[in-house]
């Protein structure tokens, strides 16, 4: 069964999507009382669940849509200690110490992973890789080498090579990181999910969270005027649900575009490959730049594989070129492995990037002591996540862990201050859309599956003219903070330039932090 359009974070179908088994949605219809109440089915949420159902605890597990619906299944599945934000760099942040815990919880998350496939004996194409990670052609190895001295002080076992195994591309000196991994996520979530229920766990897909109250009677309300009462309760929705302010301000939300291409199966060495290109970044001066990431896919049975490749990242909300983005990344993959066949998938998704390289995994700021968030993924989701499932039962269990003051939501990094104050400008120029023109002159001028946003008065209109030439109007202010929605084209969304929230063509709420969906337009 394909899912629908409003049950997944975009209108293009990701190659886990479309080779994963989908449920019936599972609306809850009671009022519950549980241990633990986790808001969120992607891998931080059922990484959590799955922990402490294994403990023995009650878990009830709630999702608007359904499971790995969101930013899980629509990523590309990168195991890894070989972290976006370079070690080099968060030495500065963090220092040494921080910077080998990283590392260290890194690494202990693809162990991790690794246990629970052989444990639950789950198949879901697991696979210890080595990754390269290399130079764009022309450019110094200055950062590369920074690089690989950090990873050293870091504990991580890198070594030189004189090429990465890309064998029609001459990338020269590149660093090996041994013992990666890569797998189906969503394969992977839906055993953590039989593995959860089998241990007690209780999962409600189609049932939206509205309200989250912590304290001696903490709560989890859905739409539908449902309670869970709860001694715990996390939110891992990949932007937190129910915090208005604090984290928003501390993480910004980009886009990453994926293209999937036949290739024949043995012709491309399986491995997980990385470069440091900045020059997206450097043309909008908007904060973290683009590189780009690869890895093959694909049933080890059969005759095709899948080379999966990402990158050409901005900020959410703020493009419009998607087109040119997917072609720049075809370029890009067809001139260092030419003999990739067809496209078969193209798709987007999006990853918070918080100010100083590492996600927030902990008590969520300004809350009782008895809510915990995860967010802040910054393009490495799969083992932040993991980490999650690791860090958050333990301060459920005993209120602490060796990892917790690194990722503490609550954390300050004065050397990330820069940072902080270009994501944070970068936000309030957003609200000069109150005062421009609109996308287009008029609803006239929309063809069938168009979307815009129209100036009509003092009131901005999110446009949307469907297949069958009906029109759909909504206010294009979200309803998170009340920045002004922009269309995605590529998705078919309303998306917001602040915090990226997403809507679906007809306003309905696909990624928080909103709550709610586009109020109808006045």
């Amino acid at each position: 069964m394909t899912p629908d359009q409003t049950q997944r974070a975009g209108e293009n179908i990701s190659l886990w999507e479309a080779t994963a088994e989908t449920d019936a949605l599972n609306p809850l219809c009671e009022n519950l009382e549980t241990d633990a109440c986790v808001v969120g089915a992607g891998i931080a949420g059922l990484s959590v669940a799955y922990t402490l159902a294994r403990a023995g605890r009650g878990v009830v597990v709630l999702d608007d849509g359904l499971i790995g619906s969101g930013m899980t299944g629509r990523t590309t599945a990168h195991l890894v200690n070989a972290l976006d934000d370079r070690y080099y760099k968060l030495e500065k942040l963090h220092g040494e110490d921080g910077a080998r815990m990283a590392a260290q919880s890194h690494s202990a998350a693809i162990d991790r992973v690794e246990h629970i496939v052989r444990e639950e004996q789950i198949d879901c194409e697991f696979a210890r890789v080595d990754g390269y990670l290399f130079e764009p052609p022309n450019e110094s190895l200055k950062n590369l080498e920074r690089e690989f001295e950090a990873c050293c002080r870091a504990g991580i076992a890198v070594e030189w090579v004189q090429q990465a195994p890309i064998h029609d591309f001459q990338t020269h000196r590149a660093i090996r990181f041994p013992r990666q991994g890569q797998f189906h996520p969503l394969k992977y979530l839906h055993a953590l999910a039989r593995a959860m229920t089998r241990d007690g766990g209780r999962i409600f897909t189609g049932s939206k969270v509205m309200e989250a109250v912590g304290g001696d009677d903490a709560k989890v309300i859905t739409a539908d005027n449902f309670t869970v009462k709860a001694k715990a309760i996390v939110i891992a929705t990949n932007s937190p649900i129910n915090d208005r302010y604090v984290i928003h301000t501390k993480q910004a939300p980009y886009t990453s575009y994926v293209i999937g291409f036949r290739a024949e199966r043995g012709k491309i060495t399986r491995a997980l490959f990385w470069d440091t290109a900045e020059r997206a970044g450097m043309e909008t001066g908007l904060g973290p730049v683009p590189y780009h990431y690869v890895r093959l896919a694909g049933s080890e049975n059969a005759d095709e594989e899948i080379l999966v490749v990402g990158g050409e990242d901005h900020k959410s909300g703020q493009a419009c070129d998607f087109q040119a983005r997917f072609e720049r990344l075809e370029d890009w993959a067809r001139t260092r492995w030419p003999m990739t066949g067809k496209i078969s998938f193209r798709w987007s998704g999006q990853v918070m990037e918080p100010i100083d390289g590492l996600a927030f995994i902990g008590r969520n700021p300004d809350d009782k002591e008895n809510v915990y968030i995860v967010t802040g993924d910054s393009g490495n989701g799969m083992t932040h996540g993991t980490i999650a499932g690791m860090l958050i039962p333990e301060l459920i269990r005993r209120g602490s862990h060796a990892w917790a003051k690194l990722y503490h939501p609550s954390r300050i990094t004065l050397r990330a201050a820069p940072e902080f104050a270009q994501e944070n400008v970068n936000v309030a120029a957003q609200f000069l859309d109150y005062f421009t023109s609109g996308d287009a002159e008029s609803v006239e001028k929309l063809k069938a599956g168009e979307g815009a946003v129209i100036r009509r008065g003092i009131h901005k209109i999110a446009a949307y003219r469907d297949e069958s030439g009906e029109l759909h109007e909504h206010s294009a202010v979200c309803t998170h903070l009340k920045c002004i929605v922009h269309w995605n084209g590529a998705e078919k969304t309303w998306d917001c330039p602040c915090h990226g929230s997403r809507f679906d063509r007809l306003g309905q709420v696909l990624n928080g932090p909103a709550i709610s969906g586009l109020e109808p337009a006045k």
